[in-house]
């Protein structure tokens, strides 16, 4: 019996490693390629209220691209794009593209500049893919991934970062990653 318990209490401690070692899942489009088409609707940036390619746009410069499952969306996760946009402002030239994934198109698009009003980013594209919350052919998108964050930069895509949980703490690492970017530029 006493065996059991032992074996049982181990195998509890491996899952409760796993789960907090697994907090990060794969999501993302392929480091050291181009950047994918990302065909979306601006609803907040600069480019605001008409439909465009961001990776065509962006081209060659520094962006970090963020994957949001709308139905996922909370407030920590509100405080790590904050909080990301005002690290990103920093860095000369280079914007966060935030995109929605989602089946309601007309929910999102009332919903971003109310997002954008609360918030108040200064560095942050809202948009919103229109074809569905699986997001775009290419980039991968995990839907186990609450978000994903796609570093991006004149050598195509740096980093990627998949997120079942974060928070404003989480910002750091894209950070790094986007130093990594700009010191290359």
């Amino acid at each position: 019996m006493t065996s059991h318990r032992t074996a049982a209490a181990a195998l509890t401690l491996l899952a409760w490693a796993a789960a907090a070692a697994g907090q990060d899942v794969v999501s993302g489009p392929d480091r050291g390629k181009a950047v994918p088409a990302l065909n979306v609707f601006d609803v907040t940036g600069p480019n605001k209220d008409k439909k465009l390619d961001y990776a065509t746009d962006r081209k060659g410069k520094v962006t970090v691209y963020l994957l949001v499952q709308a139905d996922k969306w909370d407030r920590p996760m509100a405080r790590f794009i904050k909080k990301l946009d005002e690290a990103v402002r920093q860095e000369k030239d280079a914007l966060v593209v935030a995109v929605w994934l989602t089946d309601d198109n007309d929910k999102t698009k009332n919903y971003l500049p109310l997002a954008q009003q609360s918030l108040q980013l200064q560095g942050t594209a809202l948009t919103f893919f229109q074809d569905g919350k699986a997001g775009p052919k290419g980039w991968n998108a995990n839907d186990d991934a609450h978000l994903t964050a796609v570093v991006a930069g004149p050598n195509g895509v740096a980093a990627t970062f998949g997120y079942r949980s974060l928070n404003e703490t989480d910002v750091p690492g894209v950070v790094k990653e986007l130093k990594k970017v700009t010191e290359k530029k």
